[in-house]
């Protein structure tokens, strides 16, 4: 139910989504040479003379130590998110003859991500988080992710700003000339005009000389007290890394998810039908799909409300139950040979072909024999006595059966 409150505000505005809230996290982490790093990632991104070629060899060389090119992968996560924001994420198709070709938006995204929190429980049986199609797989780093957990763990932007803050207070030399490295690449990138000839190698050498910059920088990290503090710039670029990737891998292929889930639900939708079962248990070449089909009618007919339960300990309380519903034990007398030997006539179990001609204390015997219970010393009433036995156990049983056969078929596999 929509709450009204509020609601004409809301509609006459505009949200304004925006990765604002990363932006000012990030910020918060642009001490030292990350300050350099993350204006040279600048250059390079926004410069217009640059080929999209030059600009990826320029990343590439000066990504050799990726732990500590801090702006590099913080500036991808900011474009990531503006991806997620515009829909650019999840690609158009180029046969789709409008203006951006059919890409997503954020709205569809948002909508996508909430049908999986429901649709990938009902085929599955378990919550979209088991799948790594949570809200979070999908949009953590636009919903915090890094900056807050539900542990007792420090987030990954709060361990990452104390690791380069301690690293920072040391005022070593190598942080130093990397920030000067940095700066003359920056530099010359943003001097670079339309009509210049033959920068390659110019641009290679500073290039060259940030990525060795970097090396030196990381080998004054090799021992304590910085070595702990360099592990944990890996640890928490290597978390970012992951959950962008995921990200990416998730949003970009929803729809085809989606649909794929959709489509398969509807596929069962059509196994009431006794002709379209049959259909697409002959049309699909999946063994998995033919016997979901060939076995629909049988698992159908198994299904029975009743004998839901929660857990193991239920089991008996319900055949207990369900016996008293039908009624059973239906004879609990043994000395009622007339009521004993009308029960075992009922069973499946027993033969009753020549029953006929056969006395009450003669047929006794004769289940006790097809039922291989032991007649000998045994007089009629003791036989009568062990075959009630046999016979209320063998109820017993079959409801048993019919409880395992309904939670075997109510069962996700």
């Amino acid at each position: 139910m929509t709450v009204n409150k509020g609601l004409k505000s809301l509609v006459e505005s505009n949200p304004n989504f925006s990765n604002q809230g990363l932006e000012n996290a990030i910020n918060e982490l642009k001490i030292g040479w990350v300050i350099k790093s993350f204006t040279l990632d600048t250059a390079i991104t926004n410069n217009t003379v640059l080929t999209t070629s030059q600009k990826n060899d320029v990343k590439d060389t000066i990504n050799n130590i990726a732990h500590l090119n801090i702006g590099r992968y913080l500036g991808d996560l900011i474009r990531h998110t503006s991806t997620i924001l515009d829909g650019s994420i999840i690609p158009g198709d180029p046969d789709i003859l409008t203006a951006d070709n059919g890409q997503g938006t954020f709205i569809e995204i948002l909508q996508s991500v909430q049908g999986l929190q429901s649709l990938i429980p009902s085929l599955y049986g378990v919550p979209a988080s088991e799948k790594s199609r949570d809200v979070n797989d999908h949009l953590g780093s636009l919903n915090n992710k890094f900056i807050e957990t539900e542990d007792s763990s420090k987030p990954v932007f709060t361990s990452l700003k104390e690791s380069i803050t301690f690293i920072n207070n040391a005022s070593l030399a190598t942080e130093t000339a990397l920030g000067t490295a940095y700066d003359n690449l920056k530099n010359f990138i943003n001097s670079v005009v339309g009509d210049s000839t033959d920068f390659q190698q110019t641009l290679n050498t500073f290039a060259t000389a940030v990525a060795t910059a970097h090396t030196n920088f990381n080998n004054a990290l090799a021992s304590e007290p910085y070595l702990t503090k360099r592990t944990q710039l890996t640890t928490d670029r290597d978390a970012i890394e992951t959950q962008r990737t995921l990200e990416i891998s998730n949003l970009s292929g929803i729809r085809t998810y989606t649909e794929t889930l959709t489509d398969n639900m509807g596929y069962t939708s059509l196994a009431e039908d006794t002709e379209l079962r049959k259909l697409m248990a002959r049309v699909s070449q999946n063994a998995d799909w033919q016997t979901y089909f060939n076995d629909y009618e049988t698992n159908s007919a198994n299904l029975n409300p009743m004998y839901n339960i929660n857990t193991d300990s239920d089991k008996e309380s319900i055949i207990v139950q369900v016996m008293a519903e039908r009624g059973l034990p239906d004879v609990t007398d043994y000395i009622d040979l007339v009521s004993v030997t009308n029960k075992a006539m009922k069973d499946t179990r027993i033969d009753t072909k020549g029953f006929d001609s056969k006395t009450i204390e003669e047929i006794i015997t004769n289940c006790c024999t097809q039922l291989t219970i032991t007649t000998s010393n045994n007089n009629v009433y003791h036989q009568s006595e062990l075959l009630l036995n046999n016979l209320n156990a063998h109820d017993r049983q079959l409801i048993a059966d019919a409880l395992d056969l309904n939670e075997s078929s109510n069962t996700l596999s």
